[in-house]
């Protein structure tokens, strides 16, 4: 499922034009990324919590070479699903 796929389903659920639904679907997705962006947690009730977690700089190997090389830090988007959904897919 795509973007588009989703404002779709959006716009048949609540009788809107998918023009309306994709730019509902676009807001919302800017609103997670911008939280995220601010070092906030996003918690969705029902679905889950969206969180940003910093990776630590380290040292690893090039695979072709073997040479040591430096890993920068990072920050990592994660995403853990809440009960209700990880309950829907195990059935």
């Amino acid at each position: 499922m795509n973007n588009s796929d989703l404002a779709e389903k959006l716009a048949a659920a609540q009788g809107i034009s998918k023009a309306d639904a994709r730019k509902y679907v676009d807001a919302a997705l800017a609103a997670i990324v911008d939280a995220a962006a601010a070092g906030e947690e996003i918690s969705l009730n029902g679905f889950g919590k969206f969180k940003v977690k910093e990776s630590a700089a380290r040292e690893g190997r090039n695979p072709a070479t073997g040479d040591t090389i430096q890993i920068a830090a990072s920050k990592k988007f994660t995403f853990s699903a809440a009960k209700a959904v990880k309950d829907k897919l195990n059935g």
